[in-house]
């Protein structure tokens, strides 16, 4: 097969022949249709976000595909049968708290690397092989569609936040970050959700009003100004008591704009963060204890989403709840991978989507 390998930090993926994946007992090995390539590809490639991954390996992160053979412990996926190559694999052997690794992306601790080493491949190549229950059927689709449902992949990290953040139909949610590539994301599933109001602050008032335009008045814009203090008031009385507030800014934002946001919520109100504020350094969140301790304020950490996240999902696709044809889409063969991750890094944010398709 032909795959597009880092095979070493700093250095532009190379795109070579290689063996087609051996399938194992409880492995599926699928052809893969599309793969989405996130705007920061181009980070883990130069280790700017230093995650911990071990080159050389085939990049990439969540995939759309047919599938080419099953394990004798697939029951039910049969050869052909469209799937999702859900990254986020999990060990077996600890069912309370399994180590996790994200197959060609990234890991989670000593455990999630030990798992990386076998589940080592992302899906920038011709064919990928995932563990069974990582091959998730989504039915039927139009070939051409799958750039489109390539979209599952960014959907489904809010959509782990918002059932982090329990959210129930009716409730007001803000969404910090929903400018970004994420964040408008995190609106558009909200509102396939139930969600009355989602809160948008944010600097960039042409993707603000880009957003109002597409959802309507359920969206309540609001603009930052850059004063922690003013910031907050201008969240929390944009759209009335705020239930939920949903972080998924990038490592390069200060904690001031998520505290700001954070701290618009209501009185027990529930905070979710996902995003990567911090982690390449920088200044703490330093939310008061006070606060949260007077105003019962439940603050969730969430990384990813359940394994249940997937098919749930794909039902408020096929309810025609949630739409895949939000994002500007750009295909790319897998030749030109490398072109595809300089594309996407230049034609990040809302609504921009690029794939590659191999």
């Amino acid at each position: 097969m032909r795959a597009a390998i880092l095979e070493a930090f700093g250095r532009p993926l190379v795109v070579r022949s290689v063996p087609d994946p051996v399938i194992g007992t409880g492995e599926v090995v699928v052809d893969v249709a599309a793969a989405p390539v996130l705007s920061y590809t181009h980070e883990i490639i130069s280790n700017a976000r230093r995650y911990p991954i071990e080159p050389p390996l085939v990049l990439g992160c969540g995939a759309i595909g047919r599938v080419r053979a099953t394990g004798p412990d697939a029951t039910r996926l049969a050869i052909g049968d469209w799937v999702f190559c859900d990254p986020m694999v999990r060990s077996r052997d600890d069912a309370r708290d399994p180590d996790i690794t994200l197959q060609g992306w990234s890991t989670r601790g000593t455990g999630g690397l030990k798992l990386a080493r076998h589940h080592h491949d992302g899906p920038f190549a011709t064919q990928i092989r995932v563990p069974t229950e990582n091959a998730i059927a989504i039915g039927p689709i139009d070939p051409a569609d799958a750039p489109q449902w390539a979209s599952l992949c960014l959907s489904l990290v809010p959509y782990g936040g918002w059932l982090a953040g329990r959210l129930a139909p009716g409730e007001t949610v803000a969404v910090s970050g929903a400018t970004g590539h994420f964040g408008s994301a995190a609106v558009a599933v909200a509102i396939a959700m139930g969600a009355a109001r989602v809160v948008a602050p944010g600097r960039n008032t042409r993707v603000l009003a880009d957003l109002v335009s597409r959802f309507g008045e359920r969206v309540t814009p609001v603009t930052l100004c850059g004063d922690a203090g003013e910031d907050t008031a201008r969240i929390a009385s944009a759209a009335g008591p705020i239930d939920v507030v949903l972080d998924l800014l990038p490592p390069s934002v200060s904690t001031q704009v998520v505290r700001a946001a954070a701290m618009a919520v209501r009185r027990r109100g529930r905070i979710v963060l996902m995003g990567g504020v911090g982690m390449l350094g920088g200044d703490d969140l330093a939310l008061p204890y006070p606060w949260i301790m007077r105003n019962d304020i439940s603050i969730i950490g969430q990384w990813m989403y359940p394994p249940s996240a997937v098919p749930s999902l794909v039902a408020l696709v096929r309810a025609g709840l949630l739409a895949l044809d939000l994002d500007d889409v750009t295909t790319f063969p897998l030749e030109q991978a490398n072109d595809a991750i300089a594309h996407a890094a230049e034609h990040g944010g809302a609504f921009r989507m690029t794939v590659i398709a191999p």
